[in-house]
């Protein structure tokens, strides 16, 4: 009995029978460059849109959530009827804040954040010969705002010159900000999609033009157009799909980088623990851990994706040349 053989010789085997040669109609160098730069692009346009969509929630939510008050002379006690006596005015203010409906969190600023706060401005060694305000940071739940010009008339009337300070207004320009950002960036995206559907089809044509004798011969032979379609769709699209793979390997060190400068920027997360070079399942994972989920997809979508609008490329172009053959 003969011995079967080996998926290396079959794949050889089938390279020799290709009739059409679509090895030399269309090389697997050129496309396959092409198409990895098109996805390095792609990649960073799309790591664009998803920072910016991340940005744009936490800015919109965080500063809406959070009302920044200044009380004037803090420590002086309070007068106002009605509050306890020995209370001073920045603890009657708290108490008050504490119990206003929807708050989730009142933190007053010590001397330590005050002095972070101001030292772009006044240095990191001040001694301030006035009074500074208490600053106190209201956060509200989730899907609840406050009413500012009720709550400024009751605070002012615990601790008279009390000053509220709306954020909601900044996290609504931040948040259209981000937006705009997040549409240009779709944009780059769909540009650089047109270039490759450009790049595949110019290259097919040159494909179709260096075997047009063969080609022409099956057809009148009675190959059909599906047929012809396929077999320049499937080489495509697996050259496609080894660029789109290319182009998510080079683009991954590029998008770690710029995750780890955008981080202060995002939700907080826990720095990754590095990992030994030796480790490569653990530095993988730590590589990918710095990535936003979303990103991590869009990766792993890459290669998928420039496969399929290869081979739709290529099935429309193959097609629609066969359909101008006398």
């Amino acid at each position: 009995m003969a011995e079967r053989p080996g998926l290396f010789t079959r794949w050889n085997q089938a390279r020799r029978a290709d009739g059409l040669a679509l090895r030399r109609a269309l090389p697997d160098r050129l496309l396959p460059l092409l198409v990895a730069a098109m996805a390095v692009l792609a990649a960073l346009a799309l790591a664009g849109a998803t920072g910016a969509q991340i940005l744009s929630a936490r800015w919109s939510n965080g500063a809406a959530s959070m009302l920044t008050i200044q009380v004037p002379d803090p420590e002086t006690p309070t007068t106002t009827a009605g509050t306890t006596a020995h209370l001073t005015r920045s603890d009657a203010v708290l108490a008050a804040l504490a119990d206003s409906p929807g708050a989730s969190r009142v933190h007053r600023l010590d001397k330590a954040e005050l002095g972070a706060l101001l030292a772009p401005w006044l240095g990191q060694d001040h001694d301030f010969a006035l009074t500074l305000p208490a600053i106190i940071e209201l956060h509200m739940a989730t899907g609840t705002q406050a009413d500012a010009t009720a709550l400024a008339r009751r605070l002012n009337t615990i601790a008279p010159g009390t000053l509220i300070e709306r954020n909601a207004e900044w996290g609504e320009r931040l948040g259209r900000l981000a937006d705009s950002l997040h549409s240009c960036a779709l944009l780059a995206v769909a540009i650089v999609v047109g270039i490759a559907v450009v790049l595949i089809a110019a290259t097919t044509r040159a494909g179709l033009a260096a075997r047009r004798l063969p080609i022409e011969l099956i057809h009148a032979m009675g190959a059909t157009d599906g047929y012809i379609a396929g077999r320049f769709a499937r080489r495509t699209a697996l050259l496609a799909f080894i660029g789109g793979l290319a182009g998510s390997v080079l683009a991954l060190p590029i998008l770690v980088l710029l995750s780890r400068v955008a981080a202060p920027f995002a939700a907080a997360t826990p720095t990754p623990t590095p990992a030994s070079s030796a480790d490569w399942t653990m530095l993988a994972h730590t590589l990918l851990a710095t990535l936003p989920t979303p990103l991590v997809a869009t990766l792993l979508a890459l290669a998928p994706a420039a496969a399929l609008i290869g081979w739709l490329t290529t099935q429309a172009t193959v097609r629609a040349w066969l359909r101008n053959l006398p």
